[in-house]
């Protein structure tokens, strides 16, 4: 059986949804000012790496993990939920399949605590 990240469509769907997902990201008055001093260009392509890698695709992520990432930055549930949210929209905006996106949901939950360091 294919990967999930062959299923949805590889590097071009990875690439596409990672660039729609920030744009509503930083659109969002919820969570848009998270992003104020990050280098987005670098940022874009560290989740495009974190994503194939999660998606079971090539592993060139050399981030950090998602504790260690987040654990400055005071997250609450209603982020979380926020980008859990423009990551499900951005996922039907591109016509993935409801199986597929409930799989994808269901890493973004699996980081859920890391997250919010709870």
């Amino acid at each position: 059986m294919s990967s999930l990240y062959e299923q949805i469509g590889g590097a071009d769907a990875v690439n596409a949804a990672v660039d729609i997902f920030y744009h509503k990201v930083l659109t969002d008055p919820i969570i848009m000012d998270f992003f104020d001093d990050v280098d987005m260009d670098r940022q874009i392509g560290k989740q495009k790496a974190f994503l194939t890698m999660a998606f079971g695709g090539p592993n060139n992520y050399t981030g950090k993990d998602m504790r260690e990432a987040h654990k400055h930055m005071n997250l609450t549930e209603e982020h979380f939920n926020a980008v859990a949210g423009h990551l499900q929209s951005t996922l039907e905006d591109l016509e993935v399949p409801k199986d597929l996106i409930d799989q994808v949901m269901a890493i973004a939950a699996s980081t859920h605590d890391d997250v919010l360091n709870l």
